[in-house]
């Protein structure tokens, strides 16, 4: 029998919540240990948690907008940005959490308004030109990465960690705290908007019969997704494939409709990015492996099944 949506939500839910407790518990220190439970585990599940929820947020209304199941919630450039903006603070031996902070979300956010100035022409932004001045964006960013990183290696090292996306290396209370307030707002204005949305998938020319403004629209869900990319990525690097992997399975399972879509992958994102998290903190113990290569590991397998999905299509 096929579930309902509440159903579908109730599941998830309850799987976060069973997943955020375990993610307190497990760990080379066994029991209820008060300091490494406040200061380290509750941090860290609540950082798993909100850029999970920002990824698979950003990725359902990126692959909605773009019409794309293959689209990803750093097609824009701004994780290569975001690196870039960190490393620099490294680099000027800004060694305090906040300043790294700051670089990093403040060079993504310049670098999102700086693709889509470049690709709108004469009040209007095709998603073609949009998707590569994205793509430009991000190789110069990550060539210059490359460059600082061979430059100023020994300077640089700290920041490895960042570039293939970790939750080890930021989880102060006032960072989690911003970032968790400018998803929120990046998540609100996504569900706000997710009748819009619907209507775009589906072209551009069929919302503007529909009475939408579809640039304004484009504009501002834009907007929030770099918003709730910017604000993961400043906190954790970039973590890969979840906003691929997770809006396609609960698309599966909810449905196509972005009013459902959008809350099931929020959610999806916090319970896929916590779980992951407590297998690259446990998996090879005691070292600790970046979640980003797990959530690739789990992702790259899945792209090509969409690739060939894809193929299958045209073929036939």
């Amino acid at each position: 029998m096929k579930m309902s949506f509440a159903r579908w939500i109730l599941l998830l839910l309850l799987l976060t919540v069973a997943t955020f407790a375990a993610s307190l518990w497990i760990g080379e220190v066994r029991g209820w240990n008060t300091a490494v439970l406040l200061h380290i585990r509750l941090p860290r599940a609540l950082l798993a948690l909100i850029v999970g929820i920002a990824l698979g947020t950003a990725g359902t209304v990126y692959q909605g907008l773009l019409r794309n199941p293959l689209a990803d919630p750093y097609i824009l450039g701004t994780s290569s940005a975001g690196t870039f903006g960190a490393l620099v603070a490294t680099i000027l031996n800004f060694h305090f959490q906040i300043t790294l902070y700051i670089f990093s979300i403040g060079a993504s956010f310049a670098s999102m308004m700086l693709v889509y100035r470049i690709a709108t022409t004469r009040g209007r932004t095709p998603i073609q030109t949009l998707i590569l001045a994205g793509v430009i964006s991000s190789t110069f960013f990550s060539a210059l990465v490359l460059l600082l990183f061979t430059l100023f290696r020994r300077e640089s090292f700290s920041v490895l960690f960042f570039m293939l996306g970790s939750l080890s290396i930021a989880g102060s209370g006032w960072s989690i705290f911003i970032s968790g307030i400018l998803i929120l707002i990046g998540f609100l204005i996504a569900a706000f908007l997710a009748r819009d949305l619907d209507a775009m998938s589906g072209g551009e020319e069929d919302a503007l019969h529909l009475g939408i403004h579809v640039e304004r629209t484009k504009q501002v869900l834009f907007f929030s997704s770099s918003l709730l990319v910017g604000a993961s990525v400043a906190l954790a690097g970039s973590i890969g494939f979840v906003g691929l992997i997770i809006p396609h399975i609960l698309r599966l399972l909810v449905g196509p409709s972005h009013r459902k879509l959008i809350l099931a992958s929020a959610i999806g994102g916090g319970f896929f990015l916590m779980f992951m998290d407590i297998l690259a903190r446990t998996l090879f113990s005691p070292v600790e492996v970046p979640v980003g290569v797990f959530t690739s590991l789990c992702g790259a397998p899945f792209f090509i099944f969409l690739l060939k999905r894809k193929q299958k299509e045209l073929v036939y």
